[in-house]
C-alpha cells in the first residue's frame, strides 16, 4: 500500500496542482509536494561525520549487495527513497558507532530484494 501512495503523490506532484482522490480523500498536489519537502528535510539531516546508528530513525537497511564500509539505506516511511553511505570503522566489528564518511544525495528507486 505504501507503494501505492508513494506513487500517486509523485504523480500528483508532478501534475503541477491537479487534485487526485488518495484512499477516498481529495488531496491536493501541493499537500503531497509538502509532505515530500519534509521528508526530504530528515533524509538531509544525516550528515558526513555522525555515527551509523543516527541513521537508525529515518533509514533502514535494503537488500542486496553490501559491505560494511558502504550500504544502501532506505527510508523507513517509503521504500523508494534512498542514500548510499560509506563508513568508516571505529572497531574491529560493524556497529552503531562507525562513523558516516560520505551520504548521497537521496534518490528514487525501486526496492531491491534478496
Amino acid at each position: 500500500m505504501q507503494r501505492r501512495l508513494a506513487f500517486k503523490l509523485f504523480v500528483a506532484a508532478a501534475m503541477g496542482g491537479t487534485a487526485i482522490a488518495l484512499r477516498g480523500e481529495e488531496s491536493t498536489a501541493s499537500n503531497h509536494v509538502a509532505w515530500v519537502a519534509e521528508f526530504l528535510k530528515r533524509m538531509q539531516a544525516i550528515q558526513p561525520g555522525m555515527i551509523r546508528a543516527a541513521l537508525d530513525g529515518a533509514f533502514t537497511t535494503e537488500g542486496g549487495l553490501s559491505t560494511r564500509s558502504r550500504r544502501t539505506f532506505v527510508s523507513r516511511d517509503c521504500p523508494y527513497f534512498k542514500v548510499d553511505v560509506d563508513f568508516r570503522a571505529v572497531a574491529e566489528m560493524e556497529n552503531g558507532n562507525d562513523i558516516i564518511a560520505a551520504i548521497s544525495k537521496p534518490y528514487l528507486e525501486f526496492q531491491v530484494g534478496d
